[in-house]
């Protein structure tokens, strides 16, 4: 019997935005530093191509691979960046990552698989695990090693049954990147490596790498959500290796039938046609990164990795001797500052806090005005 999803570990960061959003509905003032949604919205190529398709009629199933447009212009997008050569026979388009996560893992996992995941890690991998039966096996990383798992770390956790290594650079919630010769080293170790992209394109320090540049056999997961400011849109590709594409494909069938058709086309445009806006938006960001760390200088929290991608700051508040989610809980009844419990995202995280800068530098300042206060009263205490 199937792990019920009743035993998976709470979403706590959902939970505390839930809670911010109900003090909002009361009338208080709430400053949103816990989600990691872009705040800009969607480029207005992106959203012409779709009222486009929509009046064109794009409302029907498509194959339950995805379009082959959208699927051809993936290839190009990874050729691009990446000079790797992709054939859109591997590519399957999903209603976001999530959604690909769960196919990817089913079509690969059976009953005792073990996977690897690094500590910290993104929240919700545990539980796509768990819900297979499969085991997920975490290695502690270390601020010395920027968060990020390292080969010789990972080769000691490998045995008979391991089925996958699972890597995300940038990274949730660190916002730190691998080095590119320790992604080498860990695609050449043997398992499938797993590799979460969807953060890709948001880098502010170094380039990212994609596992494929170094192994036809790793499964990629991205999407659109970030780089492209779409989470609510619902889309994202996987990138596997040959022999998964059937039984994705019949997965896709049962579960989803197939991904939305209108949808697809504004994919398009965004890979094709918004690379300007993207690059707007990640000059943005890289404002907030920089402003934000300033300030939490200035306040004196320990950041022990400085970010160079996606949109997160990973702090320490051990000091302050409270576990991560009551510690949020009572900085937003206190304050009005929404933060991400550390604790969401492994043991490690314990007393740690993840801030996201997806918001404007004004609210970003408010914040972080109200959450100077709050840490000068608790160190006077």
């Amino acid at each position: 019997m199937r792990r019920s999803s009743v035993d998976m570990s709470p979403f706590y960061v959902m939970e505390v935005m839930e809670r911010a959003k109900d003090m909002e509905s009361e009338g208080r003032s709430i400053i949103h530093l816990e989600v990691g949604e872009p705040d800009f919205p969607t480029p207005e190529c992106i959203v012409e191509a779709a009222q486009k398709a929509l009046r064109e009629g794009h409302t029907r199933y498509t194959s339950s691979l995805g379009l082959l447009e959208l699927r051809e212009a993936v290839a190009e997008w990874y050729h691009g960046r990446y000079g790797v050569s992709v054939s859109p026979d591997r590519i399957v388009i999903t209603s976001g990552s999530s959604p690909a996560m769960l196919l990817a893992f089913t079509a690969m996992l059976e009953r005792g698989d073990r996977v690897i995941l690094s500590d910290p890690h993104y929240a919700c991998y545990p539980n796509f695990l768990l819900h297979l039966d499969a085991q997920p096996v975490f290695v502690r990383t270390q601020s010395e090693q920027m968060f990020q798992c390292t080969s010789s770390g990972i080769s000691g956790e490998i045995d008979d049954s391991t089925r996958a290594i699972v890597v995300n650079s940038p990274a949730n919630p660190t916002g730190t990147l691998m080095e590119r010769d320790e992604m080498r080293a860990i695609c050449e170790l043997g398992p499938t490596v797993v590799s979460d992209e969807i953060y890709h394109g948001l880098v502010y320090e170094g380039k990212e790498s994609s596992a494929l540049e170094f192994t036809d056999k790793a499964v990629i997961i991205n999407g659109f959500s970030k780089l492209f400011a779409m989470t609510g849109w619902r889309l994202g590709y996987l990138i596997v290796p040959a022999e998964y594409v059937r039984t994705i494909q019949v997965l896709q069938q049962n579960f989803f039938i197939s991904p939305n058709d209108f949808v697809q086309h504004a994919g398009v445009a965004a890979l094709r046609d918004a690379a300007d806006d993207a690059a707007r938006m990640v000059a943005r960001f890289d404002e907030r990164r920089r402003f934000v760390l300033k300030r939490l200088d200035e306040i004196g929290l320990n950041v022990p990795c400085e970010p160079r991608g996606a949109f997160y700051v990973w702090v320490d508040c051990q000091e302050f001797g409270e576990d991560s989610l009551a510690f949020a809980n009572r900085i937003l009844d206190e304050t009005g500052v929404a933060l991400a419990p550390g604790m969401d995202f492994g043991d490690s995280g314990k007393h740690f806090l993840r801030i996201s800068y997806a918001n404007s530098v004004e609210n970003i300042g408010e914040g972080m005005d109200r959450l100077g206060k709050f840490i000068a009263v608790n160190r006077g205490m």
